[in-house]
C-alpha cells in the first residue's frame, strides 16, 4: 500500500460557494461528508481537539465494518453538532488541507452541513434564542431587567426550569448583563481625534468595534483597552453603530443572517477605514469574523476586503507599535506568574503569540502559555447535551493553570476565561490580558 504524504505548504482556503443549489444538496453533502470522514478516520491526528472527532471515531469503531461505510448516514449529524467551528483542525493539525489533492476543509464542511440543517428547519428554539445576541442583550440590558436576569441566572430553581424548558444546562455559567454598556461607558472617554502616528501597517488611531458581548456582557474590557491605548498615545473612537458580527449565526448555519449582519456593519467600518482609522475588536471571534470568515463568504465584496485588511487583534496592534519603538514600557506593577490561555479564534488568525509577547515585556512577570481549546464556543458549553463534553475539553487547560501556580490567569476570549474559571472552581477569577496590562501600567 502506497504511503500518502501530507501537505507541507501553508494551508490555503477556498471561498465558500454558499449561494449555489449544490451547496444545499443533501445527497451531495453526505457524499462529501463520507469522503472527508474516511480520510479523518485513516489519520486521527485531531482526536484530542474537540468532541467531533472522538464521536466520529467511536461511530466507526462501533460499526459492523469498522470503516466509515458502516456508519449510518443519520449518525453523521452527531459529528456535525459537536463542531463549533474553532478552526484548529484546519489551521494546526490537518496535513490534507489545500493545496493538498485531498482538499480537506473540515470546519467549512461542518458549516455547510449546519447550513443544510438550518435550511431544512431542523433547529431548536433555544439555539435561535442563544444566537440572537442583539435581541437578547437589548432586552436583558434594560436597567431593572438586567438585575432580574442576572439573579435568575444564578438561582438553582430558575436554572432547573430553564434546563427543562430550553435545554440550557443548569450548571453552565451564563454571562451577566450590564445596563451600563461599553458604548455608554466610553461615550465620554473617546473622541474623534484626527491624528495618529503610523507604525508598520497601523495608522496610529483606532476605531473600537465593541462587539455585542463586550458591549453588554463585559464592558470593562473596552474600558481597559481604551485606557491602555490612550496611555500609548493611540487616539480611540467608536464605530457609530454596530450589531453582532454574525459569528453566532454562522455557527448555527444561518448564512442569510450572516449576510444581514455584514450589510449592517461593513458600510460603517469601511467608512472609518476610508477616514484613516484602524479597527480593533476586543473579542477574538469578532475579529476573526471580519478578518477571515466574511472575506471567504463574500469574496467579491471590496468593502469586506478593505475592512478585513484594517482590523486587528488588540495585542497584535500593540506589538506593531512596540516594534516601531512606540509602545510605552513604563510598567509600575509586576504580575508574577500568569497562566495565559490563547483562544482558538485568536490562534487561527495567524498573527502569532502577540498577547504573550506583549505581557512578557512586563518586568518580573512569567508567562505560561496554554494552547489548547477551552471548549466553550459561546453557546456550546451552555447547552444541556454538550455542557459535560465542554467541561471535559477544558479540563487539560484547568490542570495547566493549576500546575503553573499562577497569580493571574485569563484568556483573550472572555467566555473561555470564565469557562476555565468554572473548571477551577476555587473562588478565583479570570482576568482578561488587557486588564492585566492596564494593571501593570498602573493606570
Amino acid at each position: 500500500m502506497a504511503v500518502r504524504e501530507g501537505n507541507l505548504e501553508a494551508p490555503t482556503r477556498h471561498p465558500l460557494d454558499w449561494k449555489t443549489p449544490e451547496f444545499y444538496n443533501e445527497e451531495s453533502l453526505f457524499k462529501e461528508l463520507e469522503r472527508v470522514f474516511d480520510h479523518c478516520h485513516g489519520c486521527r491526528r485531531c482526536v484530542s481537539l474537540c468532541q467531533s472527532f472522538p464521536t466520529l471515531f467511536d461511530l466507526v469503531d462501533e460499526s459492523d465494518t469498522f470503516e466509515v461505510d458502516g456508519v449510518k448516514k443519520e449518525d453523521y449529524w452527531q459529528v456535525v453538532d459537536h463542531c463549533y467551528l474553532c478552526d484548529l483542525c484546519y489551521m494546526t493539525k490537518c496535513p490534507y488541507t489545500p493545496p493538498h489533492e485531498w482538499n480537506l476543509d473540515f470546519p467549512h464542511l461542518m458549516l455547510r452541513a449546519k447550513a443544510v440543517k438550518y435550511k431544512k428547519g431542523d433547529v431548536k428554539t433555544r439555539d435561535r434564542i442563544l444566537t440572537s445576541t442583539d435581541a437578547v442583550g437589548s432586552f436583558a440590558g434594560i436597567p431593572v431587567v438586567a438585575g432580574i436576569v442576572n439573579a435568575a441566572n444564578k438561582a438553582k430553581p430558575t436554572r432547573k426550569v430553564l434546563e427543562s424548558l430550553l435545554g440550557v444546562h443548569a450548571d453552565a455559567r451564563l454571562p451577566e448583563f450590564h445596563s451600563k454598556t461599553m458604548r455608554s461607558r466610553l461615550s465620554e472617554k473617546v473622541g474623534n481625534q484626527a491624528t495618529g502616528e503610523t507604525a508598520g501597517p497601523t495608522k496610529g488611531k483606532v476605531a473600537l468595534f465593541a462587539t455585542c458581548y463586550g458591549n453588554r456582557n463585559e464592558p470593562v474590557i473596552g474600558e481597559d483597552l481604551v485606557a491602555v491605548f490612550e496611555h500609548n498615545g493611540i487616539p480611540v473612537t467608536m464605530a457609530e453603530k454596530e450589531q453582532c458580527c454574525g459569528m453566532p449565526k454562522l455557527e448555527l448555519g444561518n448564512l442569510d443572517a450572516v449576510e444581514d449582519a455584514k450589510n449592517a456593519n461593513i458600510p460603517v467600518l469601511a467608512k472609518l477605514v476610508d477616514d484613516g482609522w484602524d479597527i480593533v475588536a476586543p473579542v477574538p471571534s469578532c475579529a476573526l469574523m471580519f478578518k477571515q470568515e466574511l472575506p471567504l463568504i463574500f469574496p467579491d465584496d471590496a468593502d469586506v476586503k478593505k475592512v478585513s485588511e484594517a482590523i486587528f487583534d488588540p495585542f497584535e496592534y500593540l506589538l506593531h507599535r512596540h516594534k516601531s519603538g512606540l509602545l510605552k514600557t513604563d510598567f509600575k506593577t509586576a504580575l508574577g506568574k500568569v497562566a495565559y490561555h490563547a483562544a482558538c479564534h485568536q490562534r487561527v488568525q495567524n498573527v502569532g503569540a502577540k498577547t504573550r509577547e506583549v505581557l512578557s515585556l512586563i518586568p518580573d512577570t512569567e508567562i505560561t502559555a496554554i494552547e489548547r481549546c477551552s471548549g466553550h464556543d459561546g453557546t456550546y458549553a451552555v447547552k444541556k447535551e454538550f455542557h459535560e463534553a465542554s467541561m471535559k475539553i477544558v479540563r487539560p487547560v484547568v490542570n495547566q493553570v493549576k500546575r503553573a501556580e499562577a497569580d493571574h490567569y485569563g484568556s483573550d476570549c472572555p467566555m473561555a476565561g470564565h469557562h476555565i474559571e468554572q473548571g477551577i472552581n476555587d473562588g478565583s477569577q479570570t482576568e482578561h490580558p488587557m486588564s492585566l496590562l492596564r494593571k501593570a501600567y498602573g493606570i
